[in-house]
Parts: C-alpha cells; structure tokens; sequence
C-alpha cells in the first residue's frame, strides 16, 4: 500500500474516538474496525514481512553449535550495548543534514549488459550491490522498496537512491544476504525478485525467512561462519564472523545469525563486510582469507546507542589494513536515516583516515558500474548538506 501503515493506524484511531459513543452502544461497529484494522495491516504485508524463526529440526540444529548458546547466536568477542545510556532517537532534534538537501546524483546503467572481463560493482546506496562476474550475476542485500522497515513509509530513503527496482536486475545466479535487519533483508524485493533468483546463500537460520516468503529450500544455502559453498564455474562463497546481531522483532533477537562475506571469483578476491563493529576478526579474515582486490566494508549509521556493532568514524580504513586490501569502498551509508549523524559524515570522516593509512578508496555514484582494475571512482559528489 503507498499510505504510510503508521498513519493509518493513527487515523483508525481517530474514528474509534469519533464513534466512541456508538462503539459503547454497537458491537457491530468495533468489530468493523478491528477487521478493517486487520486487513490494512495484511495489506501493507507487515505480519508476512517480519518473517519467521527457525523451529524444529532447524532449531534442534542450531543448538549444537559452538557459536549459538541459551537459544541465541553469540559474538566472538561479546559485549553489551545495555552499558550505554539509550537516547531514543524520535525523542530528540536531529540535525537538518541528517538527509540531503537535493537529489544524490545516480547514473543509470543498463544492468543487464555489463561487462566482466574483471569483476563490475554496482553500487546501489546503503549495502545493496550487484556484481557481476565471470559467473554469473552476485545480488548482495537488494533494498529496493524505498524504505527500510516493515511500514511503508517510514525510514524512507534518500532521493536519488530510488531509481534501481528489482525490474531493473538481470537474472540473479546468487543472492547473498548478511543478516535479517530489514534494511538488509526486505520481504517486498525478495518477493519481486524470487523467480529470477537461483541460488540464495545466507547465514544460519535466515534460510527460514526465505522459505516463510516462498523460496525453494533446495535453492537456499545457510552457512555458518567460515564455510564455504563452491558453485558452478568454481565461484566460491565463505560466510565469515562479523560482530553485529539480529532480529525482526524484539522478541526474537539472535535467532539467526549475521555474517560477512569472502567471494572468491577465479584470480580476485572480494570481501563484504555485512554490519560488523570493529574487532580482532579483521585480522584474522584477513590472514586466512586475504589479501583481497576489494574490501566493501561499512561506514555509517554508527550511533552511541550502539556502539560496538557498527563501524565508527573512520575504522572501515583500519578494517581494510587489518584485511589486507588494496581497495575499500564503503557502504551502509547514503540511503536511510538510521543514526543521528549528518548523512555525509561518513565519507568525509573516512577520506582522512583512509589516506593516513594509505588505503585507496573507491567511492561511485549510485548505479555507477567499477570494475576492478580500473582507477578508482573518487570523484567528490557528496559536497553538499
């Protein structure tokens, strides 16, 4: 539905105020709006968009792992965000560059003829990226419902980050998910997208979501951190540890897991970074698994109120040094209002840090095709508020 759910749950309520009287007297009547509440939610798909838990054999599997305990997956070095004094972030002023003033400026490339004589990125704002390879077209997080969340309408994304929908996308050989954080696993593209995608590869548990949505279990590979899936033409696939969490309702945080990703394409190496704080896992990615071609490691929505599951101001450079990467481009930014930052901050904290550290970057407009091994996109297109 275009209305936004949240506004009509508000006007829902008006009317029962208005008819309180005759509510009090018609039983009839509340009834009436309680179904009619009922189908709006079902419209919007906010029940079906929240997905589903692992159960029974699926659980039972989960719970003979090292890395799930007490019915929740864990970090590798675990720590709490409850140690922080939580600042609602609806409660308090933001400041007017929290979104930008205009359009961010995008190109618009047919995605269905790009090249592959090395591996082409697309970059389509926040995390959602296509890769296109020797074999095959790789689909990381697509978000393409122009916003993040299961209501319509709220944290709505940029314009000029609303020109891709997943008509726009070629044939999916493998979709990669990171974790189930709507901002990363949208129920609305999936859906779209389902037909065309052979072959989903993500972490442990979120496998339950997908088939929930209708996907083929036998098209869906779960892995847990440091394994691997080796697919047609030799593309191999490593799920790797992050430092984050999960959950589509509060209720069901760290049922499934959360992960980054090694994507081994004949000679290259790429690493996607999913959400990850920073910590000794880079390093030790990047002594198995590097060096690499290209590190996509996040760069924003970092916020006191959670302070150690997102990269902060200028750490993608040192993430990319502990990988040994010889290029980073960073994403998580550019698309939504998640955190309580201006929404360029990110790339300009990061340019400093990344030249400190030698670490080139790679920063292309939305839609704008890199292959690897042509000179970086580093043209400055973000200077505005």
């Amino acid at each position: 539905m275009r209305h936004d759910a949240i506004h009509l749950l508000f006007n829902l309520q008006t009317i029962n105020v208005v008819f309180r009287f005759h509510v009090m007297k018609s039983g009839c009547l509340r009834i009436w709006l309680t179904a009619l509440l009922l189908t709006i939610i079902a419209g919007c798909g906010l029940v079906r968009s929240m997905g589903k838990n692992p159960a029974g054999e699926e659980l039972a599997r989960l719970d003979t792992l090292p890395n799930y305990k007490n019915g929740s997956f864990e970090n590798l070095a675990e720590r709490a965000d409850t140690t922080t004094k939580r600042k609602w972030l609806f409660l308090h002023s933001r400041p007017k560059t929290i979104r930008p003033s205009h359009e961010l400026p995008w190109v618009k490339t047919d995605l269905n003829t790009l090249a592959a004589s090395a591996p082409t990125i697309v970059w389509f704002g926040h995390s959602s990226l296509l890769i296109k390879t020797g074999q095959g077209n790789i689909l990381i997080d697509p978000v393409f419902s122009n916003h993040a969340g299961p209501v319509p309408g709220v944290v709505k994304a940029f314009a000029g980050t609303t020109h891709y929908h997943a008509e726009d996308m070629p044939p999916i050989d493998v979709l990669i998910i990171s974790h189930d954080h709507y901002d990363h696993l949208d129920y609305r593209t999936l859906k779209k997208l389902r037909s065309r995608i052979k072959m989903a590869v993500v972490p442990l548990g979120v496998g339950s979501d997908l088939v929930y949505w209708g996907f083929d279990r036998k098209k869906i590979i779960e892995l847990n951190w440091n394994q691997s899936v080796i697919l047609p033409d030799s593309l191999r696939i490593t799920a790797t540890p992050a430092q984050h969490r999960s959950n589509r309702s509060y209720s069901r945080e760290n049922k499934t897991l959360w992960a980054s990703y090694v994507i081994q394409s004949g000679r290259y190496r790429l690493f996607y970074s999913g959400d990850s704080g920073y910590g000794p896992h880079f390093k030790q990615i990047g002594q198995q698994y590097g060096p690499f071609d290209l590190a996509l490691l996040e760069c924003g929505q970092y916020s006191p109120n959670w302070p150690w599951t997102h990269l902060w101001l200028g750490q993608a450079a040192q993430a990319a040094v502990d990988l040994h990467a010889s290029l980073l481009q960073p994403v998580h930014w550019a698309k939504f209002v998640e955190a309580n930052h201006p929404w360029n901050e990110p790339i300009k904290k990061l340019l400093p840090a990344a030249q400190r550290l030698g670490i080139p970057l790679n920063v292309p407009r939305i839609g704008e095709p890199y292959t690897l091994g042509d000179a970086p996109k580093n043209a400055v297109w973000w200077d505005f508020e």
